[in-house]
């Protein structure tokens, strides 16, 4: 009796061999290893993604500092950046504003207010469109897609082939060097390619109005009786810091790069898809931000 209760008591089967009560259900063993493992799948992008917009934040103070700390040896380099950018963007930029401000709010927007009777309001409606949304828009896009891109290329080519080591072992400051200038140069180009595009993104809406035989002096007056300072000055800020968003997600995914060619080409689509969802986050901040700090902006007269 007694032997028997001890057998009992330790789970011993007939044949002398013992099985807990864990290895007896082997499903339930799978289930709580599949747990924590299908948690961590789902996790793992979040977290991933955490630290990566932890690090750019970390490399836009970085860049901030060495932006106004001496010494300043980047001059040639930020000359170098300003001029690629103007070359390979000013045409893109000046056709896809004119042409997208012609069709959508031009032509669309002409039929729309001639249903209502008011077609000279078209000059107040550019100023809503293109002014505050259309050029800062199309001008950042430009910019990621053709500057950007090019930026991540050339730095994530450097990361694979080990120059940004051997710049760090022989001390030199490649945040300094590398990523100021291009930071700069995106800033002011693309404050500068804003004026442009709003300049072309008007002509867009004259042809409209031309098109459908309105005189051009209802449009200017609903124009600039719509249009104020706050509206200038906030678009040129609200593109020269897409133009500083861009510049740091493309270096961070340049400087990070890392799996050879196959890599700097992950790197550079990763940045354009980044850079889009980052200025296109940034600005409906920025135009909620200034529409609640500039009420007189948002009556329509």
């Amino acid at each position: 009796m007694d032997g028997l209760g001890e057998e009992e008591l330790s789970g011993a089967s007939p044949g002398g061999s013992t099985q807990s009560a864990v290895s007896e259900q082997p499903g339930m063993s799978v289930g709580l290893g599949r747990g924590p493992a299908l948690l961590n799948r789902i996790l793992l992008p979040a977290r991933s993604l955490l630290e990566e917009v932890g690090e750019m934040m970390i490399l836009t103070g970085k860049t901030i500092a060495a932006v106004v700390r001496p010494p300043y040896p980047y001059g040639g380099e930020f000359v170098w950046q300003f001029l690629f950018a103007l070359r390979v963007c000013w045409l893109p930029l000046l056709l896809s504003t004119f042409a997208i401000s012609y069709g959508a709010p031009g032509l669309q927007a002409a039929n729309f207010l001639t249903v209502l009777g008011s077609l000279d309001r078209l000059g107040g409606f550019f100023v809503l469109i293109v002014v505050r949304e259309i050029g800062p828009l199309i001008t950042a896009t430009m910019l990621a897609g053709a500057a950007g891109t090019a930026i991540t290329a050339d730095l994530g080519a450097r990361k694979i082939r080990e120059e940004l080591d051997a710049l760090q072992v022989l001390g030199v400051d490649t945040v300094k060097n590398l990523v100021v200038p291009r930071f700069l140069a995106l800033m002011l180009v693309t404050g500068l390619f804003n004026i442009y595009a709003i300049l072309f993104g008007l002509f867009g809406g004259i042809l409209a109005a031309l098109v459908h035989h309105q005189p051009l002096g209802p449009f200017w007056a609903t124009f600039f009786n719509n249009t104020s300072t706050t509206d200038l000055w906030g678009s040129t800020l609200k593109t020269a810091i897409f133009g500083a968003i861009i510049a740091i997600i493309c270096c961070y995914k340049g400087m990070t790069a890392s799996g050879g060619a196959e890599g700097v080409g992950r790197a550079v689509n990763q940045a354009v898809v980044a850079s889009f969802i980052a200025f296109g986050s940034f600005n409906y901040a920025f135009t909620q931000i200034l529409l609640a700090t500039h009420p007189n902006i948002i009556t329509v007269r």
